[in-house]
């Protein structure tokens, strides 16, 4: 037997359980009909969870990494064989009933990432993930299995261009709103319909799915400097391909995820999100991650860490600059080197290419007068993007991102509005004003079910011209795209009795940034008495996945994992 037999037969340890042996001459006639050799079982066999979809640009291109990663991995001398999972487009879905569907999702591609590897007995895996809960959901799924894999995010989507100027989503949704008022034409909206979205990709600001696809890099999770490259770059397919080849060194080093997401790893994730302005749904992500791996990781622990991190990336949506253009820069390296320097990130953590975070991180090289990701010295704002706020009216904490130009306190009678859509009509029919606070309830993890994100509102509230006159509290969530003061994830949520569901018009808000806090002018004992009187509303669905997950989901407090 030769070093590379004796090799081979130590990375295909797991799937010999499925393709070996005179007992298995079943399954692998199946294997054969669909063109494998006795020569391609006795490799090791590698999974691809491709979370590809026709619905929407941001996974759609992923059959086309798919096929690179397929050639790198028989390439380096394994047997790749893929298999899909669910996808939902937040973009897509946002502002309808079919968004509840968004965070639902996250739980059951990472379920059906466990099940197919289970089931399978995969020697290892790469999942290819582009829109916002295939990142997560991917992730989880690898945490549970612990078996030696990496995740590849497809890439952003170009920016648009619009009358000489970068457009995104952000912008499409912004103009919605404008239109409302009148601001812009029928013609202006279709004209700007047909170029923000120029092509395959994830949304190009940094909104959640690019916050995520540089925590998983940050963490290690992901090879460093593959993630940025954008979707339809040519380096694509080339970074591609070596993630398959890859696969066959992780495997030989039998690096796992759970010497990858520990606690230090994850602190250097959120320590990511707050230095980029990024999204709000990384502290529900970092929370379910920190869940699934049995790792004590709290929102508090994360408020700790972004107050003492520099916003250093000028980015969409409160910045100027896109992913692809803070890849142009020096990209996630550049970003892991400018923290590292400062002491702000765990530089011994391990990564899937066997090296540290570090020696990775070394690499990295800066365009020269790139002004998207600045010096420690010169932050766009001294303390990070998140903060977490607590009070009578969020005892277990919210979260809202803040760029620097939002203000920093807030008081205000609120207007009561029982899910999104009732808020989104009232901003379309003139009825919020100026220093009034938004209530939208019901829309948390049980409420909705599933947490919808709040985009349509507020970005027509930034339509509109008073984004930033207006305080909008909800005990659900909010897009990356969101800018302006807007504060989710309220918990206790409004099914679960909390503070939130015994609001009344009226009532007056604060929110106080600088103290952390979110409270409404009430006594503890009116509180008390109106939470005496309060019943649960009637669930919105009473059978099928959606009341499933309703009985399963814990508070978004614990990263709204089922458990």
């Amino acid at each position: 037997m030769t070093n590379g037999s004796r090799a081979s037969e130590r990375l295909n340890a797991t799937s010999r359980t499925l393709v070996e042996g005179p007992s298995r001459a079943v399954a692998r006639s199946y294997f054969k009909a669909i063109g494998l050799s006795d020569d391609d079982l006795a490799k090791p066999i590698i999974g691809i969870a491709n979370t590809w979809t026709e619905i929407g640009p941001c996974n759609w291109h992923l059959r086309r990494l798919a096929a690179k990663v397929r050639e790198g991995i028989k390439a380096a001398g394994g047997t790749p064989l893929e298999f899909n999972t669910v996808s939902i487009s937040d973009g897509i879905t946002m502002g309808t009933e079919g968004m509840k569907a968004s965070l639902i999702s996250r739980e059951i591609i990472a379920d059906s990432i466990e099940l197919v590897a289970r089931a399978n007995y995969f020697d290892g895996l790469i999942a290819l993930v582009g829109c916002d809960k295939t990142i997560p959901g991917a992730v989880m799924g690898l945490i549970r299995l612990n078996i030696p894999s990496l995740v590849l995010y497809g890439g952003s989507i170009a920016a648009g261009h619009f009358r000489g100027r970068d457009v995104t989503v952000q912008d499409m949704f912004e103009a919605v709103g404008a239109h409302a008022k009148g601001k812009i034409t029928d013609q202006d909206l279709h004209e700007l319909e047909n170029v923000a979205c120029p092509g395959p990709g994830a949304c190009g600001g940094q909104f959640t799915a690019n916050t995520m696809a540089t925590a998983i890099e940050i963490m290690g999770i992901s090879p460093m400097g593959m993630n940025g490259v954008p979707a339809m770059d040519p380096q694509k397919d080339d970074v591609s391909r070596r993630a398959g080849e890859m696969m066959l060194d992780l495997m030989a080093r039998d690096i796992r995820p759970a010497q990858i997401i520990t606690r230090k790893s994850l602190e250097n994730a959120i320590r990511s999100v707050a230095a980029t302005g990024g999204s709000t749904n990384g502290v529900l992500h970092m929370l379910a991650f920190a869940r699934e791996a049995g790792i004590p990781f709290t929102i508090d622990d994360i408020e700790a860490i972004s107050k003492a991190t520099p916003l250093i990336a000028d980015l969409k949506p409160g910045g100027r600059f896109t992913a692809p253009d803070m890849t142009a820069a020096g990209g996630i390296p550049l970003l892991a080197k400018r923290l590292l320097e400062g002491n702000l990130l765990h530089g011994d953590c391990l990564t899937v290419t066997g090296r540290t975070l570090a020696e990775e991180a070394a690499n990295a090289r800066e365009t020269p007068g790139q002004e998207v990701i600045r010096t420690l010295s010169n932050p766009v704002k001294a303390t990070g993007g998140l903060v977490i706020l607590k009070g009578n009216l969020a005892p277990e904490g919210s979260v809202v991102k803040l760029f620097g130009y939002e203000r920093e306190y807030f008081r205000g009678p609120a207007r009561i509005f029982e899910c999104e859509e009732d808020a989104f009509k009232a901003v379309q029919s003139n009825q919020i004003k100026p220093g009034d606070v938004v209530v939208i309830r019901n829309e948390g993890p049980v409420g909705g079910p599933g947490m919808r994100e709040m985009l349509l509102v507020t970005a027509a509230l930034q339509g509109a011209g008073i984004g930033g006159d207006v305080l909008l509290i909800t005990d659900g969530r909010f897009s990356g795209a969101t800018r302006g003061l807007m504060i989710g994830h309220i918990t206790p949520e409004a099914a679960a009795g909390g503070p939130i569901a015994l609001l009344r018009e009226g009532d007056t808000i604060t929110a106080d940034v600088k103290k952390r806090e979110l409270n409404v002018e009430l006594s503890a004992d009116e509180l008390a008495a109106r939470k005496a009187q309060w019943k649960p509303r009637p669930a919105n669905y009473t059978s099928g996945v959606m009341a499933k997950y309703a009985k399963l989901v814990a508070s978004a407090s614990e990263g709204a994992v089922t458990k």
